[in-house]
């Protein structure tokens, strides 16, 4: 099974968008999808029409209940109102486990271990982040085959970029593990002199590690949020969809020469 984790130690920069969108293009192609919200803010959740607060099982049974096997993991599944798309969502209770697990021996390769188990029922994971360096975070990168990074061309989102690139650093030296990540230009405004000095700022810097396209400003992609549907559904040939199917073909390029 292929997982990918989408994070940015900032918010706003697209990272629920980029794991919908990228889920309804991958059940377009018949492939068996599982996406998983690790924020306590939940926003995935909300986005595919659930309150979870009303919900009786989350994420957060899985660090809690300490029992892996396949029968149990089933249990925290969601289905959604889109086909091939599961969801195993995301609570505020989350937001305790820094406290509760942070410092207990080998919680950070809990998702790892729970997808392991999984695979036999999908084909690709996609895990949306919260924006702080913790449990959740950490658990999501040792689980994941690469990490897509979006980032918002402004100025405001290249110090996010940069601090998420100290935590590879940081996890590079605990884990034996290579981290794989790619950088994702989002909401880019051709209109807009930011939009453009920001792009040339973090292609200077970020050359090897960047997508080669970036994705532009869509109103489609909030359009489809109220609808509780991935933009990729609704509107296909909206040219944000169009860019992270371009994306998307270059994920998955990867991945086949990662596998080959």
């Amino acid at each position: 099974m292929i997982v990918w984790t989408v994070a940015n130690q900032k918010g706003g920069v697209g990272k629920t968008t980029t794991v919908i969108t990228l889920a309804g293009l991958l059940s377009k192609q018949g492939k068996r999808v599982l996406l998983l919200d690790t924020d306590p803010h939940a926003s995935l959740t909300s986005c595919f029409g659930y309150d979870s607060d009303e919900l009786d099982v989350t994420l957060f049974d899985l660090f809690t209940e300490n029992d892996l096997s396949l029968d149990n993991l089933r249990k925290l599944i969601l289905p959604t109102n889109v086909n091939n798309i599961s969801l195993m969502p995301g609570s505020i209770a989350l937001a305790t486990l820094d406290k509760t697990l942070g410092a207990q021996e080998g919680v950070g390769l809990l998702l790892d271990r729970a997808l392991k188990t999984l695979a036999v029922d999908f084909d690709v994971a996609i895990i949306d982040c919260p924006p702080v360096l913790g449990v959740m975070m950490v658990n999501a990168l040792a689980a994941s085959s690469r990490i897509i990074v979006p980032t918002q061309t402004e100025f405001l989102a290249l110090k996010g970029l940069e601090r998420m690139m100290k935590t590879f650093e940081i996890l590079r030296g605990t884990n034996a593990k290579e981290l794989k990540y790619i950088v994702v230009p989002t909401m880019y405004d051709k209109r807009t002199r930011a939009s453009h000095e920001s792009l040339d700022t973090i292609k200077k810097e970020y050359e090897n590690v960047l997508w080669t396209d970036v994705i532009p400003v869509d109103t489609r992609f909030r359009d489809a949020s109220q609808e509780h549907m991935p933009a990729s559904i609704l509107y296909p040939d909206s040219r944000g969809v169009k860019a992270y199917q371009m994306l998307l073909s270059d994920l998955l390029m990867l991945e086949g020469q990662a596998h080959g």
